[in-house]
This record gives C-alpha cells, structure tokens and sequence, in this order.
C-alpha cells in the first residue's frame, strides 16, 4: 500500500477550517484507502460508515440524526452517494458548537453529488480531489519500470 501522505496531511489540515472533508474521484482511485490512512493519523476516535453495505445504510436512512449526534470525533461516511438526503443532517451536526466531530465524506465526483453538498454544506465542506498516483508517490527506484509498463 502507498502512503500518501500529503493528500493525508492535506485533509487533516482542512479539518482545522472545515468540519467537513469531501474526497471525491473517479472509481478505484484509493478513495476509502486515503480515508484508513487519515483515520491512523486522526488524534481522536474514528467511526466509519460504508453505505455500500445494507447495515449502516439501513441505519443512517432510518434516523441519521440520532446515529450520528452522540458519535464523538471522525466520521467517515464512504459511498455518500447512495444516501444524497444525509447532506441536511450534516448541516446541522456541523454547526454544533463546540464541534464534536468532523466528517470525511467520500463518494464519486458526479455533478449531482457536488450540486447537492454545495447546497446543503456551502461554508461547511472543503473538497478535496483524488486522482491517480502521481509519480511522487512512488518510490524512486520504481519509477522507470512503473513509466514504462503503464
């Protein structure tokens, strides 16, 4: 595994300014690897959500307020796409004073998703876009085989 790390440094430096983290990128980027990786690095307790599976969906469709108002720390919401009506709660679990959380959210950067964050999150989100390795995430050594093999 490749440790990016100034994406992960990146991040947590938003949370200094923003409650919530939005990592968006197209599929098999490293999206919820980047997310495990900031979670080691992250001081406080760390909860994570995939909506891809029908537990945690299940329980963030039925009362997303109350599952996430007494979690304390970093909470990863991964594949957000699938529950869009979670940006409102976000909303207002973000402008608790004093914060209690911060939240990575992770999911496709498709247009709707964006539309529906800018909405909902404007002030509250800072965007943090992940692309393919770039070459100073490889090792040096690995470069000239990995340039030429693609």
């Amino acid at each position: 595994m490749i440790e990016r790390k100034r994406h992960i440094q990146d991040i947590l430096d938003s949370f200094k300014d923003f409650p919530v983290v939005g990592v968006i990128g197209p599929r098999q980027v490293g999206k919820t690897t980047l997310a495990h990786q900031v979670a080691r690095n992250y001081s406080e307790p760390v909860r994570h959500f995939d909506l891809e599976r029908g537990t945690d969906l299940d329980r963030l469709e039925a009362d997303p307020e109350f599952v996430l108002a007494n979690q304390r720390g970093l909470i990863v919401l991964d594949e957000v796409q699938w529950l869009p009506g979670i940006y409102n709660t976000l909303r207002v679990l973000a402008d608790r004073r004093p914060e209690p959380n911060k939240f990575l959210v992770l999911g496709s950067a498709s247009p709707t998703l964006l539309q529906q964050t800018s909405e909902s999150l404007a002030g509250r989100i800072r965007y943090h876009n992940l692309s393919g390795l770039g070459l100073y995430e490889i090792q040096p050594e690995l470069q000239d085989r990995l340039w030429l093999r693609g």
